[in-house]
């Protein structure tokens, strides 16, 4: 069964840092297009940072170019979302998702062609 579970949120101030683990089991994350998207509340969910699989070919939201970076880890089979400079507009519960290889970053990111979800891990930044 292809689940993906998320870890690494919580509580940090405005300014901190988080870094966000999404571990794949029933699958190999790395035949898959894999990002991480948001939903704050009464807001639609968003793609935040999608990567693919086959050249590591990034895509970032405009809103977190140059803070958030996305990498994978194909041994280990877990994707990361390192989170600086953290705002308070940031909050939001924290999705991890994955898409067939084919899917681009943008088409993920942008559409939310996703194929698998996880279950989130909230992340708030306040003071």
């Amino acid at each position: 069964q292809l689940q993906l579970v998320e870890s690494g949120g919580g509580l940090v101030q405005p300014g901190g840092s988080l870094r966000l683990s999404c571990a794949a089991s029933g699958f190999t994350l790395d035949y898959y297009t894999i990002g991480w998207f948001r939903q704050a509340p009464g807001k639609e969910r968003e793609g935040v940072s999608c990567i693919s699989s086959s050249d590591g070919t990034t895509y970032y939201a405009d809103s977190v170019k140059g803070r958030f970076t996305i990498s994978r880890d194909n041994a280990k089979n877990t994707v990361y979302l390192q989170m600086n400079s953290l705002k308070p507009e940031d909050t939001a519960v924290y999705y991890c998702a994955a898409a067939i290889k084919l899917t681009s970053v943008q088409a993920m990111c942008v559409r939310l062609f996703v194929g698998s979800w996880g279950q989130g891990t909230q992340v708030t930044v306040s003071s």
